[in-house]
């Protein structure tokens, strides 16, 4: 497998994902276990924003191979901390999308790695980059109530 075609099996494994998280309440559960301030308009803007990302990244990864890297990173960090470290936190408490992150994530983003075979300085700029993709829409969340973002504001 070439990395173009991992590529494009994470964006559909990310889709898969997305309706797990959906199907079992994600929003809910992010609420109430991560206390994290989202509702379902969050969710389906950031997750289309995911998907929108995927395609990018497949579309760019025969010219810019560490776009795939930063996808798969990605996976990874949300994988982790989004889903199996709650679960484990929470004393087994269900976290949807955990099996699709266990069953896709884990696989696809590791192949990709090995896949593409990338040098440490890559690897490294591939987990910040997947970090900062990450983090970017939990730290608008949480802050987009302080008065500065308020844009109803006088």
């Amino acid at each position: 497998m070439d990395l173009d075609t991992i590529a494009w099996i994470a964006t559909a494994a990310y889709a898969v994902h997305i309706l797990e998280e959906y199907t079992f309440d994600w929003r809910n559960w992010a609420r109430s276990v991560i206390r994290l301030p989202v509702e379902w308009s969050d969710f389906y803007v950031t997750n289309a924003v995911v998907v929108v990302l995927g395609i990018c990244q497949a579309m760019l990864a025969p010219k810019l191979p560490v776009a795939p890297l930063i996808y798969a990173a990605l996976m990874i960090i949300n994988a982790t901390f989004f889903h199996v470290l709650p679960f484990l936190r929470a004393r087994g408490r269900f976290s949807p999308g955990l099996v699709t992150a266990l069953v896709l994530f884990y696989p696809i983003g590791i192949a990709t790695f090995v896949i593409a075979a990338p040098g440490i300085g890559t690897v490294v700029g591939a987990v910040v980059g997947g970090a900062l993709l990450m983090a970017a829409p939990v730290v608008m969340l949480t802050q987009k109530s302080r008065p500065y973002f308020r844009q109803d504001r006088a």
